[in-house]
């Protein structure tokens, strides 16, 4: 019982005591006062009534609103729950990791985008120098990881052995088809896919521009590695490229090392010197597909542009240069070859996330924009026209790529 309504009954009994004592006056008094309590109290009641329906109403309220909140954060969990890949993708670079400008900085890219867009999580790992260690790297990754991605031709062996001992996850390689061609071409296990690119018809397009640009009717070309057949598509594709704007057009073409030496990607000064002396020989654009030696012909670039007061350029490879390079020297990234690395990554990664992850090898070609140039700096922009041109020829089959340079 509220204090109110104690103080209530207390004065009533007190008017009873006073009628009982003083006569009809009093009662009227204790009648007056009584009517006067019984207002009050219907007044309290239906007050009361009124909190009651509206502290009833505030409750129905909460409780929908905590249903609903409810009903949200279940529907949160199940987005982040669809859009998350729900698994983990080991990348494994080539030597020289994150951070070489070039190949393994395009797999970053992919990889980054498959962790924003799929949801995914990853763990990157690279070599030692020498590449002892690529077995062991992709076991470890194989351990936490649905799907292993070795970046770079020289993890084929390595990824056909530890994915034989590792059936329940899913492996690809970049630049090796993973293929058995002395069995027809069947791929080399159910769980391993090859990720490979047609750099020839992109390096036509590069070669093509060097043609058009070119004010001496002299290039270059340096190349990290000789040997075993991959730089030199890049070098076919280059010189067809050139020679079909200008038959006659001179091209000096130079490699840093010799297969099994591995260090022509990773040797700036070698390549900034070798760029000194084409340039010195009147070349005036040099393409390099070096890797982490293609630094070296930008910072030739600049040097002997700035000795001479003549300009000369460099041509990047696999990623749009002219973002990754030194901002000192972006005024000399003509263009560059892209190698879309980075979506090969992200679209093998996307076949595991739905489930259409295939055995074999997937070609990333013009027709599918696998590969490219880049417009970065806007120094082919009055060219595009003749380079789509020749895109859309080769894509047509009018013009066929080369695979191996022209004497």
């Amino acid at each position: 019982m509220t204090r109110s309504w104690k103080m209530l009954l207390a004065l009533l009994a007190a008017l009873a005591m006073v009628a009982a004592a003083c006569g009809s006056d009093a009662a009227d008094v204790v009648d007056g006062a009584t009517d006067a309590v019984e207002d009050a109290a219907d007044t309290a009641t239906e007050a009361a009534e009124e909190v009651v329906d509206e502290a009833e109403e505030a409750m129905d309220d909460d409780d929908a609103m905590e249903e609903e909140a409810m009903e949200d954060d279940g529907e949160g969990e199940a987005t982040a729950d669809a859009a998350g890949g729900g698994f983990n993708v080991g990348l494994t670079y080539d030597i020289g990791g994150r951070g070489d400008q070039s190949f393994n900085d395009a797999a970053a890219a992919g990889m980054d985008a498959a962790v924003s867009e799929l949801g995914v999580t990853a763990t990157e790992a690279e070599p030692n120098a020498d590449g002892s260690n690529r077995a062991e790297l992709l076991q470890l990754q194989a351990d936490g990881s649905e799907l292993v991605i070795g970046v770079g031709f020289l993890f084929a062996g390595d990824v056909t052995a530890v994915a034989a001992e590792n059936p329940d996850t899913n492996f690809a390689v970049v630049d090796d088809a993973m293929l058995d061609f002395d069995n027809g071409g069947v791929p080399l296990g159910d769980n391993i896919a090859g990720l490979t690119f047609a750099e020839e018809q992109g390096s036509f397009l590069v070669g093509a521009a060097a043609a058009l640009k070119s004010e001496t009717g002299t290039i270059g070309f340096i190349g990290g590695v000789s040997g075993f057949g991959l730089i030199e598509k890049f070098e076919a594709g280059y010189i067809a490229g050139a020679r079909a704007v200008n038959p006659d057009i001179e091209i000096i073409s130079q490699y840093i090392t010799e297969f099994p030496d591995f260090d022509g990607f990773f040797a700036a000064d070698r390549a900034k010197e070798i760029s000194l002396a084409m340039y010195g020989a009147d070349a005036d654009i040099i393409y390099h597909a070096a890797g982490g030696s293609g630094a070296g012909v930008f910072e030739a670039a600049k040097e002997y542009t700035e000795a001479n007061g003549s300009k000369v350029w460099g041509i990047g490879v696999d990623s749009d240069q002219y973002n990754t390079v030194d901002p000192g020297v972006q005024e000399f990234v003509l263009t560059s070859m892209l190698k879309r690395v980075d979506t090969a990554v992200l679209e093998i990664t996307r076949a595991q996330a739905d489930g259409s992850f295939a055995a074999g090898n997937t070609v990333y070609d013009l027709s599918v924009d696998g590969v490219g140039y880049s417009t970065s700096g806007g120094f082919v922009d009055d060219i595009v026209d003749q380079l789509e041109a020749f895109k859309a020829d080769i894509v047509s089959g009018a013009i066929e790529v080369p695979t191996v340079p022209e004497g």
